[in-house]
């Protein structure tokens, strides 16, 4: 795609990437990769200032990107809470499963289970959660078919939302991303549902977050693992009046 450039009364073209800045994306400390990659935004211009054009961005990564890992067909959203020096430090934002993972699950000969409920984390967050799972055969079946009865799709969805209630409203938002990461939810769920009918491929397929408490930006920093504070122009953090900032590390005494 060709730049557009911009002609002024001088007659000179002007490259609009020449106005442009990058900024470095940081995931939460939940994951083993921090840097995410970089975003471009126009520089502070009179009452255009850059952080508020960051506030709010949506960053999609793969969870193999984030960790690691081999699992790639689960993905996390991260938004962008707040910038300090070159720095964007995002949040949990929602997750998803791949179309192409969803598509391979579903089959014929099995019942497809689906629930989602809505529950509160201790530290103030809405998350809406979906989850999924499969009937399967057992051992030594003649029958072609693993279909589960009405009454046994309703007693697995009721554990299901039982299960993801429990797990969700008993930890903050941390301690739930970090039971996402491997999906020990969906494990919990395989196990506990086991005596009403045998499952596979069970999942979180999906999460959204439908509220968050008000923006606290020490909060954030922990969920970094860095310390916090304002900082002035050219990125160094400063102490607001009555807060304690560490002293940097002096070369020489």
């Amino acid at each position: 795609r060709e730049a557009v450039v911009s002609t002024q009364s001088t007659g000179k073209i002007i490259d609009p990437f020449t106005k442009k800045e990058w900024y470095d994306v940081k995931a939460p400390s939940m994951f083993s990769v921090r840097d995410i990659g970089k975003t471009l935004v126009t520089r502070t211009t009179g009452m255009k200032i850059a952080s508020d054009a960051l506030k709010g961005r949506v960053y999609e990564c793969a969870l193999a990107d984030l960790n690691d890992d081999e699992n790639a067909f689960r993905k996390f959203k991260l938004v962008c809470e707040d910038v300090q020096g070159k720095y964007c430090y995002t949040n949990f934002h929602g997750m998803d499963l791949t179309r192409d993972k969803l598509c391979s699950l579903v089959r014929k000969w099995q019942t497809l289970i689906e629930a989602h409920v809505d529950v509160k984390t201790t530290d103030g967050y809405l998350l809406r959660v979906f989850c999924m799972g499969f009937t399967k055969r057992v051992s030594k079946q003649i029958k072609k078919a693993a279909y589960a009865k009405s009454s046994q799709v309703r007693a697995i969805r009721k554990k299901m939302v039982d299960i993801m209630t429990k797990e969700a409203s008993t930890e903050d938002l941390k301690s739930f991303v970090n039971k996402l990461i491997p999906d020990s939810i969906g494990k919990d769920i395989e196990k506990e549902c086991m005596d009403i009918y045998p499952l596979h491929d069970v999942h979180i397929r999906k999460v959204k977050v439908l509220k968050k408490p008000k923006f606290d930006a020490s909060k954030l920093m922990d969920l970094h693992g860095e310390m916090g504070g304002t900082t002035d122009e050219s990125g160094e953090i400063i102490s607001a009046p009555g807060e304690f900032v560490e002293p940097t590390i002096q070369e020489s005494v």
